[in-house]
């Protein structure tokens, strides 16, 4: 795939994404309130979609800033926030989080990529997309599905989803920046799965380089 052809790809990647489920951060992120975005963003790690859903339901539902959140027990954001992956070093974070924000930014969430990057485990999928959905800024989130599909269409060459990134960056036309998280993870959950991928319902099959596929339905 090339920028000549990443035009229709978008294009059609929208008309195609209508029909899939919207991620659970982008749902938050229809609210504006970067905090939330920030937040959700760091539960969803390792962490399914619906799961994210309903524990930011639950926890919201009991505190919704920095400052609430920290007049909640340890015990209470746990037991709010369970299933999630790791949920109690997710809680510890939290907490450091908000301890942060209190201190150093009035309580609000900076609207920097630098600044989100000191937060306490705050790291640059999560500093992007706080950006992209709390901001409505500009910004490249990479995570597991745009670093895997970006590399199967041969559009990028790289290692890591920090390198492609980078890669992206100096690449992707700026216009397509922000949507494109939103956009691939849709595809990477619905047709280009990590394994065995659906290539024959694929919208734009014709663009990829099939990297690294070996099996396809």
């Amino acid at each position: 795939m090339n920028n000549t052809q990443i035009p229709t790809t978008i294009r059609r990647l929208k008309t195609a994404a209508e029909r899939w489920r919207v991620p659970a951060v982008s749902q938050i992120g229809e609210s504006r309130d970067p905090f939330r975005v920030l937040a959700s963003c760091l539960l969803s790690l390792r962490t399914r979609d619906e799961v994210t859903d309903a524990a930011s339901d639950r926890l919201f539902a009991l505190a919704s800033t920095p400052r609430q959140i920290l007049a909640l027990t340890p015990e209470t954001v746990q037991k709010a926030i369970y299933p999630v992956a790791f949920f109690r070093n997710k809680t510890a974070t939290l907490r450091a989080i908000c301890q942060e924000l209190i201190e150093n930014h009035g309580g609000e969430v900076p609207d920097t990529l630098d600044g989100l990057l000191k937060l306490k485990g705050v790291g640059r999928k999560t500093a992007n997309l706080t950006l992209i959905q709390g901001f409505g800024g500009q910004g490249i989130c990479v995570d597991t599905h745009v670093h895997r599909i970006c590399n199967r269409w041969g559009y990028v060459k790289t290692k890591s989803p920090d390198e492609t990134e980078m890669a992206l960056r100096e690449k992707l036309p700026e216009e397509y920046w922000s949507q494109l998280n939103d956009l691939l993870v849709r595809f990477g959950q619905n047709c280009c799965k990590p394994i065995s991928p659906l290539c024959s319902q694929c919208c734009v099959a014709e663009f990829c380089d099939r990297v690294g596929v070996k099996k396809s339905r």
